[in-house]
């Protein structure tokens, strides 16, 4: 009797629980179908990479994707919170944190094809911090009409654009140690022979633009695969931009080891031949374009 008391009462649980998930379920449809703004809060995980004037993948350098080395990919991840109106457009703040390498000993397999850049042996790496405010728009969804809600595709490709806020500080190793490339001047930035090479801030706007596709797991949470590339205002994401300087001028501004690091870490080339004289304005790096960055991430969102 007792035994078949405790099943009648499992029974009866059982089935309330069912009749609220029911209702829940139910309230989280008319949340989806019938409130014009919604809200999703969720974190993202993927990978970053780079493109600068180091490392890359042949050549004197590809545009874009055709210079991508994907072994310098980095773990990434990301915090947001978007607020939704019909779901067809969202505005999100969004905070990512990640890390950007490259390396010029990469290209050592194909160094006859990459005229210098193996040889110019100059390597480093960033940690990246940064805010964006983004707009995310689902045209598939703009072209439902307010009674055709109820249809909503689970699935939708989206675009997105903003402005964001990032700080870097490009490092390289040395005797096993890294080293911040900024304070070295390297490549003569504030000196007053070089008018022109000003010095770079660490912080500085970006603009972010992506596509993505977002997939409606259930009425409550969205997954979503997005890809964003980061337009730089600047070419000293990796201390790399012109030309090489007299290493004799290095002592009229620094002093102690960060003299000691500049000579070394301005010309490395004779790490790999110690033979080898490098004169003063040969190329060290590309000024016609700026460096960037991207984000392959893999998000999740909880809507309320």
């Amino acid at each position: 009797m007792k035994k078949t008391t405790l099943f009648v009462l499992a029974i009866l649980l059982s089935a309330a629980f069912s009749q609220q998930a029911i209702a829940q379920y139910n309230f989280s449809e008319d949340l989806y179908y019938d409130h014009p703004f919604t809200y999703e809060i969720g974190a993202s995980v993927g990978v970053m990479n780079c493109f600068t004037d180091l490392g890359g993948k042949n050549d004197v350098g590809q545009k874009y994707f055709k210079d991508i080395n994907l072994d310098n990919s980095q773990l990434t991840g990301s915090v947001f919170f978007s607020i939704n109106y019909w779901y067809a457009i969202g505005l999100r703040v969004e905070g990512t944190f990640g890390t950007v390498k490259a390396n010029d000993n990469t290209l050592k397999n194909v160094k006859p094809t990459t005229y210098g850049r193996y040889e110019r042996n100059l390597s480093f790496k960033s940690t990246i911090n940064e805010v964006m405010l983004a707009v995310e728009i689902h045209p598939r969804y703009l072209a439902k009409k307010y009674d055709e809600r109820e249809k909503l595709p689970r699935m939708s490709p989206y675009l997105m654009g903003g402005i964001g806020y990032f700080g870097f500080k490009p490092q390289a190793m040395l005797n096993g140690k890294w080293v911040d490339l900024k304070p070295l001047h390297t490549e003569g930035q504030g000196f007053t022979e070089y008018p022109d090479r000003k010095p770079y801030k660490l912080k500085q706007l970006n603009i972010p633009l992506g596509i993505g596709i977002k997939y409606k797991l259930t009425p409550l949470c969205n997954v979503s695969l997005e890809c964003v590339s980061r337009l730089l205002s600047t070419d000293y994401l990796d201390d790399v931009s012109t030309e090489y300087i007299d290493q004799g001028l290095f002592a009229r501004y620094l002093s102690g080891d960060q003299l000691t690091n500049a000579l070394i870490l301005n010309d490395r080339q004779k790490e790999l031949d110690p033979s080898h004289v490098t004169n003063v304005g040969w190329q060290r790096g590309n000024s016609n374009k700026n460096d960037s960055y991207f984000t392959v991430n893999l998000k999740m969102s909880l809507i309320f």
